[in-house]
């Protein structure tokens, strides 16, 4: 994890990034625990018109200050993927959550540059924090640095994933393999859990089935804080990943799980 000093460009689209969450927190606030419309996507996943009316605001922002930027994002199609700079956007990352009352949703916010995560936010706007990833910086929550526990042993480690919904039979199976392994596991989290490991509460997550606009924002806040997040391969992850996700607090750990995955 380095330190450097941000260029110019980079503290411009992180400056951006923020003032992009503080409109989408105002936004997800004023519908949470108001009564909702709920839909069913294809594939069976929730959605609200709090979830399609932020990400066009996204947008809306993105391509008036940006015009030039990509877009991909879950509830709209997506725009200039070709672009040098694409914004991946998830205007409400744990919609299940959200129209549920419980505070564990948030907004995620990455900027690709060349096809490499430039900047990540994980916003939580029910309570008030907010992880700002960039790459070779140090991550902060609510513009402090915070770090991951660097734990390094399986038997001590706190394993969250959202859901065990999400696994096919095989991730199951792995899944409750690794769980064996570790001190703890628990439920629940969405983009949170990704905050809490960053913040050192939290030793590994395990997810699949995720998409793009699930991940990308995750990754500069991981690396940031001094953890790892991967492919089950142990593949940097992209665009193109196959969205089974692994973060871990240290590189030791991280190469512990994979070994169990494997």
């Amino acid at each position: 994890m380095q330190s450097s000093t941000p260029s110019c460009e980079a503290n411009m689209l992180a400056n951006f990034a923020g003032a992009l969450a503080d409109v989408t927190d105002a936004m997800a606030m004023s519908y949470f625990r108001k009564p909702l419309d709920v839909e069913r996507k294809a594939d069976l996943s929730p959605v609200t018109q709090a979830d399609r009316e932020i990400e066009a605001t996204m947008r809306e922002r993105i391509a008036g200050r940006f015009p030039a930027h990509g877009i991909l994002g879950e509830e709209h199609e997506d725009a200039r993927l070709d672009a040098d700079h694409v914004w991946v956007l998830d205007p409400i990352d744990g919609t299940k959550s959200f129209v549920t009352g419980m505070p564990t949703f948030g907004t995620l916010i990455a900027c690709l540059s060349v096809g490499q995560p430039e900047l990540g936010v994980i916003s939580i706007p029910a309570t008030g924090e907010r992880w700002l990833g960039q790459r070779g910086l140090r991550t902060t929550l609510s513009g402090r640095p915070c770090s991951a526990s660097g734990q390094t042993r399986l038997a001590d480690a706190t394993l969250y994933t959202t859901t065990p919904d999400t696994f096919d039979v095989a991730g199951r199976a792995k899944f409750d393999l690794l769980s064996q392994k570790v001190a703890m596991r628990r439920f629940g989290g969405d983009c949170y859990a990704y905050g809490l490991l960053a913040a050192g509460h939290v030793d590994l997550v395990l997810e699949m089935n995720l998409h793009p606009y699930d991940y990308m924002a995750l990754v500069p806040v991981i690396e940031g804080a001094g953890g790892v997040i991967t492919d089950w391969d142990g593949k940097a992850l992209g665009l193109d990943s196959d969205g089974h996700v692994i973060a871990a607090a240290s590189v030791a750990l991280h190469q512990m799980a994979l070994a169990v995955l494997s």
